[in-house]
């Protein structure tokens, strides 16, 4: 729980923009999690440097969430409070060749401004869920181009609220779903992502192309949370767990996606702990199976239930 004191002076600087106990269910695409201590809507990174400093003056931890994709909420809940970066939604197309997008602005958003002007160069993330910011943070993309391919530099403020800096593409260490060297618990509020000038009936075709490819190959009619594990070199995840045999397998109302095994689907009612459950015996199964070690994808959040 977060102290009386700390309470006040969140309310104080964000209004209501802080709210507290609240269900993470409705805040992960898996519709699972049990409550946070507190959920900060900051509209701005002004806004972000505040709540950091207060954060950080009476020792609230936080943590960072987009649209709650490629996330396990555990069942106990999240201790401290959870950001969420819906209220960061600038977003423009600079001289520079560049899109500046804050953080909280949607893939679909994105690719909509791509589409208008015809810009070129972001095709490949149309259709991966989320926000500017997970995507950075995740080195999101496809087998052949990612995130680190497209951005430029990045806007962080630093854990404690009291830094903002811009920093280069040289300056960032990507990695295959991740994104290292930032200092733990810093804020990403927006990005520069580089483009370039195209027809925008060619953008819109690619776009659609890409969308296609998704819809079917994906179980995107019902709450997961996208790729649970990451690919392993020179293999697929989702291959792997087939040829385990655990492709529809189920524990409670989680399931491995009979659409494509790299999916845990909530089919109503999972739990996180049914989702564990799954992923444990998938690393279990194809590690007996076939001696690799499947690392996961999905960042897993909060506590498990006492």
């Amino acid at each position: 729980m977060i102290a009386p004191e700390a309470q006040a002076a969140l309310t104080d600087a964000l209004g209501e923009a802080i709210r507290f106990d609240v269900a993470m269910s409705r805040y992960t695409s898996l519709r699972i999690g049990g409550n946070a201590d507190a959920i900060a809507t900051p509209g701005s990174a002004l806004q972000v440097e505040a709540l950091l400093r207060i954060c950080h003056r009476h020792r609230v931890p936080h943590c960072v969430l987009g649209n709650g994709f490629n996330t396990l909420v555990l069942d106990g809940g999240v201790e401290g409070v959870v950001i969420l970066t819906h209220g960061l939604r600038g977003l423009e197309e600079r001289p520079d060749g560049c899109v500046r997008a804050e953080a909280g602005v949607s893939h679909a958003s994105l690719m909509g401004l791509c589409q208008r002007e015809g810009l070129t160069g972001l095709e490949f993330g149309a259709g991966i869920p989320g926000t500017i910011g997970g995507w950075v943070a995740m080195n999101a993309g496809i087998g052949e181009r990612e995130a680190k391919d497209v951005v430029r530099r990045v806007e962080v403020v630093s854990p404690t609220g009291r830094k903002r800096k811009h920093l280069t593409r040289e300056a960032l260490c990507f990695r295959y779903r991740a994104l290292r060297g930032l200092a733990p618990g810093s804020v990403i509020v927006s990005a520069w992502l580089g483009v370039e000038a195209s027809e925008p009936e060619r953008v819109k075709q690619e776009v659609k192309r890409m969308l296609a490819k998704r819809t079917g190959s994906q179980p995107l009619d019902v709450p997961s949370c996208g790729s649970v594990f990451k690919n392993p070199p020179g293999d697929y995840a989702g291959r792997l767990i087939e040829a385990a045999g655990l492709k529809g397998h189920r524990v409670g109302g989680a399931e491995i996606s009979t659409v494509h095994a790299n999916f845990i689907a909530n089919q109503g009612g999972a739990k996180a702990s049914d989702v564990l459950a799954l992923i444990r015996e998938a690393q279990q199964t194809v590690k007996r199976e076939s001696g690799i070690s499947l690392e996961p994808e999905v960042r897993i959040l909060g506590r498990e239930a006492a």
